[in-house]
């Protein structure tokens, strides 16, 4: 049924990386996800109403609670196409981000709202009336909550989009509390134990637990979380499939939202290459991360000297004994300016932020290795931060 609706209400559903057919798989989403939950807030409004159950009425609200979910995840999406203008040059991609935390949040808030009834329902029970009505509208919920859990997570999957992933995680915690709701029902009239506000309380908790994992999960990329270790390694790979690239470090990458992602990142090339030449490969390359894989990189080119020998033995020597001190450590932009009565050896030290050791006793260390190897030799390091790790 899913393909059928998006054949049907998405042209051109195939381009997923197109954008604008990225925000009409967003908009079809939220309208879907308003329609079904206010029919659901309806149905079950109704049952809690005639049976006096807390738990389907909670369970009502929060399928109310829901389709305000899709309206706002629908107003993000629509924010989110806008073009980049003046006072935001990079686009206003990040709306859906917000959109998606802001989705967190209201299942957090369904969560403790839930939390605080059952305790009430707990401590002053009251009696539930079992009806075949209420035990129908419950399993249509299931049913729809399961294939919109389903719905939602291959849009969200063909779009790459965190929102829908997360409304697609409040369907299927939907799913568990509902049928929890039904449970309890179903056991209290058999058996005559008031469950109602035990189930709903075991409920709540899960909501919440789940609300808390999906806020972290939306806010990481407000944050600048790092990118994707698979996604720095294909940029790597790509790279250096290049003729002529020797080496590639300092990686950053900035994410203004879905298919918006900026880069920069230092290539080696080698001195002695014809400056022209270079700066037409780096040319071809930016030209072919944007088609490829619909990236804006700005590459900075870093001349290695190659045909001097000591040069290259003292980059080679330096990079061992630094992975002595930690296999995560990498040196670059190494060269030798020689002096009267001293030779200065200048490079830049990647560091990253899991190494437990401070950047002081990183160069101390380092120093005093080249200083035994090579007496007359002064280092002058500069510390890098590993924005992105790329192995080296």
């Amino acid at each position: 049924m899913t393909n059928w609706l998006i054949k049907t209400f998405i042209k051109d559903s195939h381009k997923t990386e197109d954008r604008n057919v990225r925000i009409l798989y967003g908009k079809f989403s939220s309208w879907v996800g308003i329609f079904c939950n206010v029919f659901l807030f309806i149905g079950k409004l109704i049952a809690g109403t005639i049976s006096g159950s807390v738990s389907v009425i909670a369970d009502a609200v929060n399928n109310l609670s829901d389709a305000s979910s899709s309206i706002i995840s629908l107003f993000g999406f629509k924010l989110s196409s806008r073009p980049a203008d003046e006072e935001h040059p990079f686009g206003h991609g990040r709306y859906e981000y917000l959109s998606g935390l802001m989705v967190s949040f209201l299942i957090m808030v369904i969560g403790l709202e839930l939390f605080q009834t059952s305790i009430e329902k707990i401590l002053h029970p009251t009696d539930v009336h079992f009806h075949i009505f209420i035990c129908a509208i419950m399993l249509a919920s299931i049913a729809v909550k399961l294939w919109m859990a389903a719905f939602n997570r291959k849009i969200g999957k063909l779009i790459h989009s965190q929102t829908l992933i997360a409304t697609a995680a409040d369907s299927r915690n939907d799913v568990i509390s509902t049928t929890a709701v039904l449970l309890a029902a179903i056991i209290s009239h058999f058996t005559h134990l008031n469950l109602d506000g035990i189930m709903g309380l075991g409920v709540a908790i899960f909501i919440l637990y789940s609300g808390f994992g999906l806020t972290k999960e939306t806010l990481d990329p407000l944050l600048g979380k790092a990118p994707d270790p698979e996604f720095v390694k294909a940029i790597k790979t790509k790279i250096l499939s290049y003729p002529g690239i020797l080496g590639t470090h300092d990686l950053i990458i900035h994410d203004y939202g879905p298919g918006r992602q900026f880069a920069s990142v230092h290539v080696e090339m080698a001195a002695e290459e014809d400056s022209l030449k270079c700066h037409d490969l780096i040319d071809n390359i930016e030209r072919d991360f944007k088609d490829e894989f619909h990236l804006h990189m700005i590459i900075h080119y870093d001349p290695i000297i190659t045909n001097d020998s000591s040069v290259n033995n003292l980059r080679r020597w330096i990079s061992e004994e630094v992975k002595k001190i930690d296999p995560a450590l990498s040196i670059h932009d190494l060269r030798i300016v020689p002096g009267t009565t001293h030779t200065n050896v200048i490079f830049d030290c990647v560091v990253p932020s899991s190494i437990p050791i401070s950047d002081d006793e990183i160069i101390r260390l380092i120093s005093n290795a080249v200083s035994e190897k090579y007496p007359g030799y002064i280092c002058i390091i500069t510390i890098d931060s590993s924005f992105a790790a790329i192995p080296q």
